[in-house]
């Protein structure tokens, strides 16, 4: 399929598309005919209508897609736009892995396209689920085939961008951070209002006899009232009081204990303030409406403000490695998670408790700045976490190792990639060192229990990179991969980079010795002579 001189492809299960297109159809005149001689919106057909259509939508989407390659470039049509794009504008072609973060989803793999120019485009076809991977592969394989006779590309490994990489877009990050941000605005404008409502709620008194008529409503009035019957319903559920004679009122909302603790006949008394029942007073029981609080308001948006913080570490992550190729694994952002934790524990509280201007008290500012320095001192750790470590040499120890002795044994984390005679269906899980020859094993020790001998004889060191998404989402984003020659066959070695280097120099073996050179030993003489 590699020669191939032209290649198409087109959407499989074309029957099964066109039939959703086709119920698809029938949902938009269904919801139309039932709008029309029904003339409500509270119609279960109208709903089920409205639910096919964008199922058919979708389905048209995908039925129409096609994709042809051949010497003059890729052509790829959709529903309403067709594009041709010659060999000589394409830089590399790429794999895309789109739900790679959760493991209840399928991993769909489509082919991404890298521009001369530095735009990405993603192919409708070909596309694989997770279980198809080996047609998904052929078909790559096959478009890379017409790319090198026709084109130049940029590398000679496949780029595999996933949502760990640096090639991930950041539109998702700055969205869902900007939305954060423009909702701890929004909350955060209610403040004022909300405690200026506490406050005049606080202060109210009750009415006296030459209270105007005009401003009884900002001043408490009592009322009695006898409970008619009550109705506690479940938790999420509104439970509700009901008065005799519909007076004051018919029913009003209260808590499920509130309404479980008042007894049918009771009488109690209903404070009114501006025209809402506050409180209802019983001989054994008092309900209190919620008054929200202006400090409660600014906890609340101080929240949105710091969910906004893990996504623009996301960004943060991704600028920081915009020179990395786009299938490097980039660092997690969880030791910014820590950042925010701890900005939270001082930064709620004093919202909550000095929502007044700042420099309105002296011991909130003292607050705020001792809780900055905190927050800036976890911030510096968690930049240093996150740095960008570059693998050394494959010859070079990378830092300072630690020994082992012989009959010691150590269990490093670490894993092939491979399935290998001595990996098989990747079991492995460490490797020991000491006690013994090189060895993986499926567990952390002690003993070496199903341990299998790795053939350090047969095994080279070619080179040493960090993490890729080609390599999988099952190792550490800050572990580094070996790329090792087995008798030929490449074989992949990961591990935490102090934990490769010490595997890297027992498969090496002791570097020689060094021979003296301050002294040299003359053939046909009786011992060494200086050398000049």
């Amino acid at each position: 399929m590699s020669n191939a001189r032209e290649v198409t492809w087109r959407p499989s299960q074309k029957r099964a598309l066109w039939s959703f297109v086709g119920l698809g159809a029938a949902g938009v005149g269904l919801a139309v005919v039932r709008a029309a001689f029904v003339g409500t919106l509270l119609d279960v057909w109208l709903g089920i209508g409205v639910l096919l259509a964008p199922l058919g939508i979708v389905s048209l989407f995908a039925v129409t897609a096609e994709v042809t390659a051949d010497a003059d470039g890729l052509h790829f049509r959709r529903l309403l736009r067709r594009r041709s794009l010659p060999w000589r504008d394409v830089a590399d072609l790429r794999v895309r892995l789109l739900h790679a973060n959760n493991s209840r989803v399928q991993e769909v793999r489509r082919v991404s396209l890298l521009l001369r120019d530095g735009r990405r485009t993603l192919l409708p076809l070909p596309q694989a689920v997770s279980g198809s991977a080996s047609d998904f592969d052929a078909k790559l394989e096959a478009l890379r085939a017409l790319h090198r006779e026709y084109g130049a590309p940029e590398s000679d490994h496949v780029h595999v961008v996933s949502y760990r990489t640096a090639g991930r877009g950041r539109a998702g990050s700055v969205t869902v951070c900007a939305l954060l941000l423009a909702l701890a605005g929004g909350t955060a404008c209610f403040v004022p209002s909300v405690a200026s409502y506490e406050q005049a709620w606080q202060s109210a008194a009750p009415c006296t006899a030459g209270t105007p008529a005009g401003e009884r409503s900002e001043c408490l009035t009592t009322l009695p009232a006898v409970i008619a019957r009550t109705e506690a319903n479940p938790p999420k559920q509104s439970s509700w009081l009901y008065f005799t004679d519909d007076r004051p009122l018919r029913r009003l909302e209260v808590s499920r204990d509130a309404a479980q603790e008042f007894q049918v006949g009771a009488r109690v008394e209903l404070t009114i303030w501006r025209g809402e029942v506050m409180e209802v007073a019983g001989k054994h029981y008092v309900w209190r409406d919620h008054v929200p609080t202006g400090g409660s308001v600014a906890a609340v948006a101080a929240s949105f403000a710091l969910a906004a913080g893990y996504p623009g570490a996301q960004l943060l992550l991704c600028l920081r490695g915009r020179r990395l190729p786009d299938d490097e694994v980039l660092p997690s952002a969880l030791p910014f998670v820590g950042v925010l934790v701890g900005t939270a524990l001082w930064l709620l509280p004093l919202c909550y408790f000095f929502f007044t201007p700042l420099l309105s008290s002296p011991v909130a500012v003292a607050w705020a700045v001792v809780g900055s320095l905190c927050t800036l001192g976890l911030f510096s750790f968690a930049w240093r976490a996150t740095r960008v470590r570059t693998p050394a040499e494959p010859g070079t120890a990378g830092g300072r190792i630690e020994e082992a002795s012989a009959d010691e044994e150590v269990f490093l984390a670490a894993c092939f990639l491979e399935h290998t005679d001595y990996n098989p269906y990747r079991f492995g899980t460490h490797i020991v060192l000491g006690g013994g020859p090189l060895a993986v094993t499926p567990h952390a020790g002690p003993g070496r229990f199903a341990a299998k001998r790795i053939p350090v004889e047969r095994l080279t060191v070619q080179d040493v990179r960090r993490a890729r998404g080609s390599d999988g989402d099952g190792i550490p984003r800050s572990w580094h991969v070996a790329e090792l020659d087995d008798a030929g066959v490449p074989v992949r070695l990961a591990a935490a980079p102090a934990d490769l280097a010490r595997v890297i120099r027992v498969i090496r073996g002791p570097a020689p010795a060094e021979t003296p050179t301050h002294i040299a030993t003359s053939e046909g003489s009786g011992g060494p002579v200086p050398s000049h």
